[in-house]
């Protein structure tokens, strides 16, 4: 195991990273006209890709037109235009960098003002307290749905293929579709597909199978997944480690390990649920995954990334020389692109955000992101970031550009369909 950050990494496939820091998914919500990838999207993308990360893994590519996690998301489906996506690819590879598509269905986390389905295991809403009326009622999948759902993950996957990426990263965590099959809070069904654990990772564990089984050999398949909901009585470290040991024979490349959903926004740094027992260091630090992903790399078939609040150089080679293979890193690299570069040239060069003083906590972490969007706009536009920008501030950019969009998607999916 290399404690290098810097070291090149040869994944199951053949593929090689260049080094061990990722740029990790973070939910852009910046297509253009017709959901595509636009000029903006690919401007972003050459820089982060001149910032020296070793791999790019794309925010959000959606599977299903009329199941999107907001108005401006990507679609890539049958009926979907490859050229975007060619050049999309093209721009990540600009400098260097290896990119995968992270490929998604928000399954019952969908707003509730958005047009198209709010499919899940079982009919429930999500719940957020106070702010749960945004969201949709689930409707419970039937067979046919499910089936449909696992061909469109395969149909994304191979168009990625076609048009130049160099893997795609299957999002089973965060609270969506997939992570939701996994969750017995979530999943209450009684059929094959719910029940004990085998049952509810039937779902991502026939979808990985059938991706890998129509791409090439060299094509990279990993998969995200939460280290634990942080929810009581939901999904935990050692379903993780039964689900990363089930995921080994099917070819998959790498799993990324996270955690939270909308319910417990841990994955923006927010507190996880009132009866949440982590210990409050797990909480404070950078790498907040760190913890419970040493407490699954030891046994792991699989090599596995680690997402999660990593700013600082010293934090990420404590995540490497932990055993883990990959650091993940988002805000960070959303504030200062470069950063990889300078860690090269030794440099510490941390990256500061003042925290999010909001006390609910979906309001909260609703306003992290789009702290994080202000930033990655100004990006694509070739512009300085702006780290002290006001995170409430950008919430209310948010809103009204989601306002915008929505009544242009609306138009989208009716001419499409």
């Amino acid at each position: 195991m290399s404690h290098d950050l810097f070291a090149p990494l040869t994944l199951p496939c053949g593929r090689t990273l260049p080094n061990r820091i990722a740029k990790a998914a973070m939910e852009e919500n910046m297509a253009a006209t017709g959901q595509l990838p636009g000029d903006d999207l690919l401007k972003l993308y050459r820089t982060w890709s001149a910032g020296g990360a070793g791999l790019l893994i794309t925010g959000n590519v959606m599977v299903h037109d009329a199941a999107l996690t907001g108005p401006s998301g990507i679609v890539l489906d049958r009926l979907s235009p490859v050229q975007p996506f060619r050049d999309w690819a093209k721009a990540a590879h600009s400098g260097g960098s290896v990119v995968w598509m992270q490929i998604n269905h928000p399954g019952r986390q969908v707003q509730a003002d958005m047009p198209g389905v709010a499919w899940g295991p079982s009919s429930n809403r999500v719940d957020t307290g106070r702010t749960s009326a945004m969201f949709a009622r689930a409707q419970e999948m039937t067979e046919p749905q499910i089936e449909e759902t696992v061909r469109r993950f395969v149909d994304t996957a191979v168009l990625a293929q076609n048009a130049g990426f160099d893997g795609v990263e299957v999002h089973a965590a965060h609270g969506y579709l997939l992570s939701q099959f996994l969750s017995p809070l979530v999943n209450t069904r009684t059929d094959r597909w719910g029940g004990s654990l085998e049952n509810r990772a039937r779902l991502l564990l026939d979808t990985v199978r059938r991706i890998r089984d129509a791409v090439r050999t060299d094509f990279a398949v990993a998969v995200k997944l939460n280290s634990a909901d942080f929810q009581r009585g939901g999904f935990g470290p050692g379903d993780a480690r039964r689900v990363i040991s089930w995921l080994a024979p099917l070819g998959v490349d790498l799993v990324e390990l996270s955690g939270g959903s909308y319910e417990s926004p841990a994955m923006t740094g927010g507190a996880g649920a009132p009866d949440d027992r982590r210990p409050a260091r797990t909480v404070a630090r950078e790498a907040y995954f760190l913890e419970l992903a040493g407490q699954l790399v030891a046994d792991s078939p699989l090599p596995l990334m680690v997402t999660g609040g990593v700013t600082r150089r010293f934090t990420a080679l404590q995540v490497i020389d932990s055993g883990v293979s990959v650091v993940g890193l988002g805000t960070a690299l959303a504030v200062d692109p470069d950063l990889p570069m300078k860690w090269r040239a030794g440099k510490e060069a941390p990256v500061d955000l003042a925290p999010v003083r909001i006390r609910d906590r979906t309001v909260a972490s609703a306003a992290t992101m789009a702290r994080v969007r202000h930033q990655l706009r100004r990006l694509g536009r070739g512009r300085y970031t702006q780290p002290g920008f006001p995170a409430a501030a950008a919430l209310g950019v948010d809103q009204v550009r989601d306002f915008l969009a929505l009544r242009r998607y609306r138009r989208w999916l009716r001419d499409r369909t």
